[in-house]
């Protein structure tokens, strides 16, 4: 029987069919929409045993010609663009087609693990535990999130078989480069750096100093070793945050990209302070467009992901940037 992952040309998705191939899975069936064709490049190093356009899938779903076929999904496909406001295609795109999926597995009886996202809390003023108490969206892709993970909330006493919901926190790390301008910070720092020897950041705002904006920043390597072991524990349910659990500044990315490039390049590495005062980090003026719709701090609160027994430890941004800026420079 397959597994499959939807999303699998994606940045995750591909990420977990990567992992899954070094387990020795090679029986996966990718579903994704490959209209931006360049994102062909994150499966050309992976096996699977077949592609399937996302709304031939669904289509095919629901014509019954996967049933009995499919051992789990791993649905990591979705809009995660987060200035999108074309909220019908959001809501069909994100909230509607997982529906279907979802009811799927429960039909079938396999597990269910899906991507949700640290959108659902919005600008985080009541803290990031998976409570309603702390929920508020500032846009319909973090709406599309929530609506998804509250219908969940009603249906935890009459499943079938395991449903996993993972909000992430902000994740950076290899087979990302087709995002654009929705990939990570760690990305573009890392471009910035080789095409103009600067790193440029936000000034301050909502009371932090210029670049001191905090975030949960996660490697996807931590992402993938989470999903795979709740694949492993298939009688482990919840919502859970998936972020590090901790919080660093934008400042701490721009540092870690910077001094790995040049680590690899041969010279020392620089404090902060050295590379605002020799001009290598730059601040611009925070965009008029994202006040009041942007997160100035996130932090995983991982004590419902520690208690359902996931206990390995998460990369910090200097480990995990490091590792993942040298993996650039090679290529």
């Amino acid at each position: 029987m397959a597994i499959v992952v939807t999303g699998a040309a994606g940045f995750i998705g591909s990420n977990l069919v990567k992992a899954l191939n070094a387990r020795g899975e090679t029986d996966i069936i990718a579903v994704d929409n490959l209209t931006r064709g360049d994102k062909f490049r994150n499966l050309v190093d992976c096996q699977i045993r077949h592609y399937v356009d996302k709304e031939e899938f669904l289509a095919e779903i629901v014509g019954g010609h996967w049933d009995g076929e499919i051992s789990a999904i791993l649905h990591q496909g979705a809009c995660s663009d987060t200035m999108e406001h074309n909220g019908k295609y959001m809501m069909e795109n994100n909230y509607q087609y997982t529906l279907l999926l979802l009811e799927f597995c429960q039909a079938e009886q396999i597990p269910f693990l899906y991507a949700s996202s640290a959108a659902t809390y919005g600008a985080g003023k009541h803290g990031f535990r998976e409570e309603e108490a702390c929920e508020g969206p500032l846009n319909v892709y973090g709406y599309s999130k929530l609506l998804f993970d509250q219908v969940m909330r009603q249906r935890w006493e009459s499943l079938t078989a395991q449903v996993a919901g993972f909000r992430y926190f902000n994740v950076y790390g290899p087979r990302e480069q087709h995002k654009g301008r929705m990939a990570s910070v760690a990305f573009h720092h890392f471009n910035q750096y080789r095409e103009t020897g600067k790193v440029k950041l936000f000034e301050g705002a909502d009371g932090y100093p210029n670049g001191g904006q905090m975030r949960d920043f996660v490697s996807v390597e931590d992402v993938v070793k989470v999903n795979l072991w709740f694949l492993d524990h298939p009688e482990v349910c919840g919502i859970f945050n998936l972020g590090s659990g901790r919080a660093q500044p934008f400042n701490d990315v721009a540092v870690a990209s910077v001094n790995a490039c040049r680590t690899f390049e041969g010279k020392p590495a620089l404090s902060l302070e050295e590379m605002v005062k020799q001009g290598i980090l730059e601040y611009t003026p925070f965009p008029e467009a994202l006040k009041g719709k942007y997160q100035s701090f996130t932090q995983a609160d991982l004590t419902r992901l520690r208690a359902a027994g996931y206990d390995a430890p998460m990369l910090t941004v200097e480990e995990g940037v490091a590792r993942y800026v040298q993996g650039l420079m090679q290529q």
